[in-house]
Parts: structure tokens; sequence; C-alpha cells
């Protein structure tokens, strides 16, 4: 089993990446593997609307999107991190993960997510909310901690010294790898993802 946390921040090392590593060291102890994956400092193209990976199966842009989505074909969690910049979870974050579900969503679907926010005061809350819409979206389970999954702080050394923060994420952690042993013990029992669904109905409210 293998989790996959994505770091939407600007910095390698940065806030986002401390609360993330907790979490990996946990799923580590856990017998869980776990890779992170940073979107970079560079600017990351928003969706389009081109369609065109509905014909080729993957997005047209060559950054990194589409080796997420790769990466996640063989990945059984995933942990989003974004900062909070103006009461929302990061641009970069957005338009990478707009693209990712988009043109990915099925190796997404029925997967655990969670995620994870860092912010130097507030904002948190309406950051993590959005970041959860991804996953509800998409038929995913929602991984929950002790609160909600954010951290304090400016700098790595503050994260560290958000002691409650930094539990959260260890209790994050512990509950990822709790879901991903049900789920594998309820595919030896036969029971896969496939609920029963009607088809897709759409209303555009016109």
């Amino acid at each position: 089993m293998k989790v996959l946390l994505l770091n939407g921040g600007p910095h390698p090392q940065g806030c986002v990446a401390t609360a993330l590593e907790e979490i990996a060291r946990v799923l580590k102890v856990e017998g869980i593997d776990s890779e992170i994956v940073w979107i970079g400092n560079q600017p990351v193209a928003g969706c389009i609307g081109c369609g065109l990976c509905r014909k080729d199966g993957q997005c047209f842009r060559q950054d990194g999107v589409n080796a997420f989505i790769e990466k996640a074909k063989e990945c059984d969690g995933f942990i989003f991190g974004s900062p909070v910049h103006y009461g929302s979870a990061s641009g970069a974050i957005t338009s990478f993960l707009d693209r990712a579900f988009y043109s990915g969503s099925i190796h997404f679907r029925g997967k655990p997510g969670a995620c994870v926010v860092s912010c130097r005061r507030g904002g948190n809350t309406a950051a993590f909310d959005q970041l959860n819409k991804y996953f509800t979206i998409n038929q995913m389970p929602v991984v929950s901690s002790q609160y909600w999954n954010q951290v304090h702080g400016t700098s790595r050394i503050e994260v560290l010294q958000d002691k409650e923060g930094m539990q959260i994420m260890r209790t994050l952690g512990h509950n990822m790898a709790w879901l991903l042993k049900c789920i594998e013990a309820g595919k030896e029992k036969g029971i896969e993802f496939n609920p029963a669904h009607e088809p897709r109905v759409h209303t555009n409210f016109i």
C-alpha cells in the first residue's frame, strides 16, 4: 500500500513539507509506503476546458500533472497539502488539481483522500473546505483527524513548535493507515469499490 502526498507550497522544505513529512513518518511506522511530490515554484497553468484529455487520456500541458496522474494509478491514498493564500489554497495547487482531477479522475475514485493546510493565522478552514471538495466530487472517502488538518507558523521551526498541529498530522497518518488496512481487508473478502450507480444526470438549471 502506498500514499501519494502532494506539496502545493512554493518551498520544497517549508511549512507544508514539514506537515507532510510528519504524516509520512507515521505511515512508515504503520507499514505504509509514501512519496511526497512537490509541485515546484514555477507557474502552473489552469484548465482551459479544451477537452483533449478526454480524447488523449492526458492533459496536453507537460508541467507535472500527467506525471502525477501516472503515480496516482499505483497509489492507494492521497494527501494534498497547501499553504493558505488570501484565505484559499495556493493558486498552484488549485490549477494542478483542477487538471489532475479533470483528466485523471478515474485514478483517484474510491481511494481515501485528505488535505492539510498551513497558515500564519487565519483562512485555514476556508482553504481546508476548498481542498476537500476534490474528494467529495469524486467518490473518495475523506480521512479526518482529531481537529481540522492544519498547522500554524511562518517557518519550519515555527510549525514544529505547533504541538497540537503536529499531533493532528500524526493522528491523520494513523487514520489514513487504518482506513487503507480496512480497505485491504475488505478486498481479501471480495469487497471491491464498485457500487451500483444510476446513469449520470446533469442538470443545467436553465
